[in-house]
């Protein structure tokens, strides 16, 4: 079974992850994969030697093509999973981005991104995102 935690405080050293939660003039923005047939939050893993938050703002232009953008830490957070990482804890920020533009064309492995005022029926990762979607929304209201 796969389990969401959330933390108030975490050695930099742990997280692995930046998701972000992204909305657009008030509808939220989420990705298709080329290779999925499901949607998902922007976000990924952190680069050596990379800062989080850089990580967080590297993942949204890169899945998004958001190029204008207000961002900010919500929290940070865990997943078990047994069919991942060999069933180890493993570490995130959550963030939540405010995207006031995007660039014409996406540039790496996504698809599309689809904005809307509906959360996805089909997710990529179905025990974990819903779980982010629900803490963003606990904390910052949105």
């Amino acid at each position: 079974m796969t389990e969401v935690r959330f933390y108030d405080s975490i050695d930099d050293n742990l997280l692995k992850f930046a998701v972000i939660a992204a909305k657009t003039n008030g509808k939220w923005v989420f990705c298709k994969h080329k290779n999925r047939s499901t949607l998902e939050m922007p976000g990924g893993h952190r680069e050596n030697g990379e800062d989080i938050l850089a990580t967080a703002k590297r993942e949204l232009y890169e899945e998004t093509g958001a190029i204008r953008f207000e961002i900010r830490p919500v929290c940070l957070y865990s997943v078990t999973a047994p069919n991942n990482f060999d069933g180890n804890e493993t570490f995130g920020m959550l963030y939540y981005a405010d995207i006031s533009e995007f660039e014409n064309e996406l540039h790496c492995e996504i698809e599309k991104i689809v904005i809307t005022d509906n959360l996805p029926t089909d997710w990529t990762y179905p025990e974990i995102q819903p779980a982010l979607l629900k803490e963003i929304r606990k904390v910052t209201g949105k």
